[in-house]
């Protein structure tokens, strides 16, 4: 943690980072009607975390992950504020699922407003 950065910062730079990173791999990875766009998941996903780690990385490390924050805090024996990195990627983690699955994908499918054609017409 850097000097000067309070709690309530860290805490919202993890839920924003880890809802960035989600998002993507939502949108890219994840979401089976994108067509080509699984094509450049992995190169989205890469690019989201490197400018993640550019942004939080000074701040608080740019965790996005309680399993990364786990193991260097259980081999420093540093549990000062630790619950940061496991709280705020599991909410960001759930804002971006929630987003993506009701915002982003309707419920249901749009309804179908034309009549199929007779088989004399075509």
């Amino acid at each position: 943690m850097a000097p000067g950065v309070g709690v309530g910062h860290m805490f919202i730079l993890e839920i924003v980072m880890t809802f960035g990173l989600m998002y993507t791999v939502y949108a890219t990875a994840i979401d089976p009607k994108r067509g080509a766009v699984s094509n450049i998941a992995p190169l989205a996903i890469g690019l989201i975390v490197g400018a993640n780690i550019l942004v939080g990385g000074p701040f608080d490390g740019a965790c996005m992950n309680p399993a990364l924050a786990f193991g260097p805090s259980l081999v420093g024996w540093r549990w000062h504020q630790h619950w940061i990195f496991w709280v705020g990627p599991l909410i960001g983690a759930a804002l971006a699922a929630l987003v993506y699955e009701y915002a982003v994908i309707p419920i249901e499918p749009p309804p179908h407003h034309h009549q199929p054609l007779a088989s004399e017409d075509y």
